[in-house]
C-alpha cells in the first residue's frame, strides 16, 4: 500500500532482482525498484523487520522510487565495495540512489543518498516497519521534527531525514523532488528500546569510511584473468555474509526462498554449516586472505569443540546448537510457496560427511600456513575412536533428506577422507608424530575405502550411485575425484561423470539428484544445484577436459544478475533464480573454479593434499 495512493502495491520481485546490502553483522535486499524487502537485526539470523520478501508489503518494506512509473533502471556496485548505486532515468530527468550499510558501528543503519542529475525527478518513499517477522505493528512517533521512532518490545528503528514524512494507515510516506545538485537523506538505524537515542550518524563521512573499508579489503585480492571481477564480488559477498564478532559465515542472508516455487522446500539458511568449511578455507588461503581464514577456522574449532557425538552440521553465529525449526503461517511465502520457516531441523540430523569435511579444513589451515591451532589435534584424537564405529552406520547425508537414513556414499568417502588426511598428518605434531596413529587411520581409511569400492558401485548401471544398493545418480559422486578418494582417469569414474551428465543435466548444469525418486521425503520438483555444475567443471580439469570446464564455468559465471550474485539454484525452464540469496556455496564455487581454471590447479591438488593417479589407484 502507498502512502500517497499513486502506486498500487507492487508484487515482489523476481530473486535475481536483488542486491545485498551487508555490514558484516547483518544483512539486507533491495530490489531494482528500490524496494528493501528483507532485513533482520541486530544479526542475519534474528527477526525480521522488513519481511515482504516472504509475505507482502505489509510485512515490512522500505521503499525509494522515482513517483512516475516507467522508469529505467542502472544499477552497480562501487567497484570492491558493497555500497549500490542505482541509476533512475525518467521522462523528466536522471537522479542516482546510493544505499549501504555503514561499517563498523556497534549496531547497524541503512543509509539511502537521493541526489538529482539531470532535469527534475519526483520521488516518492514508503516505510512500513514491522518487527517479527512481520507480525508486530510498532508504536511510531516523532522524536522531533527530522526523527521518527518506531518500538515494539526490545527493539527500536530510528528514522532521520530533512525530508517531509507523513503517516498514513500504519506506513510513513513522504514526497519530495530532485535536481542537479540536490541531495536527500534518509539514515534508518537499529537500536536497543531501552537505551536513549543513538547520536545521529553523519552520512557523508559513513559513506567515505565505509567505501575505504570494503576497498581495502578486495584489493588485496589477486588477479584471476578474466574473471577476476567475478571473483572479487564473490570474495566480498562472502565477506559481507560473514558475522564479523564471531567470524562465523552464514550460508545465506535470506530463509524459505524456495528450490520450487510453490513447494514446501523451503529452509533456513541463516547459520554456519561445518560442510562449508575445507571449500571456503581454500578460497580464502588461496586468495592470500589468510586472516579471514584464520577467524572461519577459530569459530569452527569453538563450534565443534566437546564430544564429537554431539557434533553438529551446522551452528548459529556465535556456535548456538539449538536452532529449533518452526512455520510462521502469517506470512504467505516468496511467490506463495508456504511454508515460511525460521530455525532448521536438519541441525540435528546425522551426516556423517562433517566429519571429513572438519578434519579436511584443519589440515588445509596447516598446508595453507596458518599456524597449528592449540586444539586441533586433541579434536582429532578424540574424534577418531568415534568415528570408526560411526562410519558404518547411516545417516541423512550431504542433501539433508527428510526421509529414511541410508548409506550414502558420498558420506563413506568423506568419512575416508577423515581417516585418509589424519594418515598424511605433519609428522611433528602431536599426536600425530605417531606411527602408530598413522597406521590406524590408514587401515580405516583403507577398509572404508575397499567397502565404497565394493558397496557404493553398481555394476549393471558401470558406475557409482548415491547410496549402498541404490540405482540412483548424485552430484555428490563428483567428491570421489575432487577429494582424491579415486584419480579423475579410473574407468569407474569416468563412467559415472558420463552418467551424471546423461542422468542429472538439465540445459547443462547439474541437478543434485533425481527428487522425483522420493529419496528426500519431499515432494518432487527444484532447479539445477549451482555448486554441483561447479564441481563438475573442477572435475573437467582434472580430466583434462578444458574445454568444456571453461565452457561450462562462464556459462555459470552468466548466470549471475547484474550486480554479480548468485543464489542456491537456477531454473533453466523459468530462466530465473530460485533458493536462498546470495549463496555462499555458488560464490564460494565462482572463486575455486575460477583459480582451479586460472592457475591450473585442480580440486584435488587442494583437497587430497597431493594424492597421485598410481597411489589412488593403489586403492581400487
Amino acid at each position: 500500500m502507498s502512502t500517497t495512493g499513486s502506486r498500487p502495491a507492487a508484487p515482489v520481485a523476481r530473486i535475481e532482482d536483488y542486491a545485498l546490502l551487508g555490514d558484516t553483522l547483518t544483512a539486507a535486499l533491495v530490489s531494482r525498484d528500490g524496494s528493501i524487502d528483507w532485513l533482520c537485526v541486530p544479526r542475519f539470523d534474528a527477526p525480521a523487520c522488513f519481511a515482504a520478501l516472504l509475505g507482502t508489503v505489509d510485512n515490512g518494506c522500505w521503499k525509494i522510487a522515482p513517483a512516475t512509473p516507467g522508469y529505467r533502471v542502472d544499477r552497480q556496485y562501487v567497484d570492491g565495495t558493497m555500497v549500490l548505486q542505482t541509476r533512475y532515468a525518467t521522462d523528466s530527468g536522471t537522479a542516482c540512489v546510493t544505499d549501504f550499510m555503514p561499517h563498523g558501528n556497534a549496531t547497524s543503519s541503512i543509509v539511502r543518498i537521493v541526489e538529482g542529475v539531470s532535469g527534475t525527478v519526483p520521488f516518492e518513499m514508503d516505510l512500513v516497519m514491522r518487527f517479527d517477522y512481520g507480525s508486530a505493528v510498532p508504536w511510531v512517533e516523532k522524536a522531533d521534527a527530522h526523527t521518527l521512532t518506531a518500538v515494539a518490545g526490545p527493539d527500536m528503528l530510528v528514522l532521520r531525514t530533512d525530508a517531509p514524512l507523513v503517516p498514513q494507515d500504519h506506513h510513513t510516506g513522504s514526497q519530495f523532488a530532485v535536481g542537479p545538485g540536490d541531495r536527500v537523506v534518509f539514515v534508518l538505524s537499529h537500536q536497543p528500546s531501552n537505551e536513549a537515542l543513538h547520536a545521529p550518524l553523519d552520512a557523508a563521512a559513513e559513506l567515505g569510511r565505509t567505501q575505504a573499508w570494503w576497498e581495502a579489503f578486495a584489493n588485496r585480492c589477486p588477479e584471476v584473468g578474466s574473471w577476476s571481477a567475478a571473483v572479487k564480488r564473490s570474495l566480498v559477498t562472502l565477506k559481507a555474509l560473514t558475522y564479523g564478532p564471531t567470524g562465523g559465515i552464514v550460508a545465506a542472508a535470506t530463509t524459505s526462498l524456495p528450490e520450487c516455487i510453490g513447494s514446501e522446500r523451503n529452509w533456513d539458511y541463516r547459520y554456519c554449516w561445518l560442510r562449508d568449511a575445507t571449500m571456503t578455507l581454500y578460497a580464502f588461503m588461496n586468495l592470500g586472505y589468510f586472516e579471514e581464514a584464520g577467524a572461519w577456522r577459530e569459530w569452527l574449532l569453538r563450534s565443534v569443540a566437546g564430544n564429537p557425538e554431539q557434533m553438529q552440521i551446522m551452528y548459529g553465529l556465535g556456535g548456538e546448537r539449538r536452532l529449533p525449526e518452526q512455520e510462521l503461517p502469517w506470512l504467505d511465502g516468496y511467490e506463495g510457496s508456504r511454508p515460511v520457516r525460521i530455525g532448521n531441523e536438519a541441525a540435528t540430523q546425522t551426516q556423517l560427511d562433517i566429519y571429513g569435511e572438519v578434519t579436511d579444513a584443519m589440515m588445509q589451515a596447516l598446508r595453507g600456513g596458518l599456524p597449528r591451532h592449540r586444539r586441533s589435534a586433541a579434536i582429532a584424537q578424540v574424534m577418531v575412536p568415534f568415528l570408526e564405529k560411526a562410519w558404518q552406520g547411516k545417516d541423512r547425508g550431504i542433501w539433508e533428506i527428510r526421509g529414511e537414513p541410508r548409506h550414502f556414499t558420498h558420506s563413506k568417502v568423506m568419512a575416508w577422507v577423515a581417516f585418509d588426511r589424519l594418515a598424511r598428518a605433519p609428522e611433528d605434531d602431536d599426536p600425530y608424530d605417531d606411527a602408530g596413529w598413522r597406521a590406524r587411520c590408514r587401515a580405516t581409511a583403507d577398509r572404508i575405502h575397499a567397502e565404497v569400492c565394493r558397496e557404493g558401485y553398481n555394476t549393471d548401471l558401470g558406475c557409482f550411485v548415491q547410496s549402498y544398493g541404490s540405482r540412483e545418480l548424485d552430484a555428490s559422486l563428483l567428491q570421489l575425484v575432487l577429494t582424491g578418494f579415486l584419480p579423475p582417469d579410473d574407468p569407474r569414474i569416468v563412467r559415472t561423470v558420463d552418467a551424471i551428465e546423461s542422468t542429472l543435466m538439465c540445459d547443462g548444469f547439474v541437478q543434485r539428484y533425481a527428487s522425483e525418486s522420493g529419496t528426500d521425503g519431499l515432494p518432487p520438483g527444484e532447479g539445477t544445484f549451482l555448486v554441483c555444475s561447479f564441481w563438475l567443471a573442477d572435475v573437467y580439469v582434472m580430466m583434462g577436459r578444458r574445454d568444456d570446464a571453461l565452457a561450462l564455468f562462464e556459462r555459470l559465471v552468466d548466470l549471475c544478475n547484474d550486480v554479480g550474485l548468485l543464489a542456491e539454484q537456477w531454473e533453466p525452464k523459468a530462466k530465473r533464480m530460485l533458493g536462498n540469496f546470495p549463496q555462499a556455496f555458488s560464490h564460494i564455487g565462482i572463486i575455486n573454479t575460477a583459480l582451479n581454471l586460472h592457475r591450473g590447479q585442480t580440486g584435488a591438488g587442494g583437497r587430497a593434499h597431493g594424492v597421485g593417479d598410481a597411489e589412488a589407484a593403489a586403492y581400487a
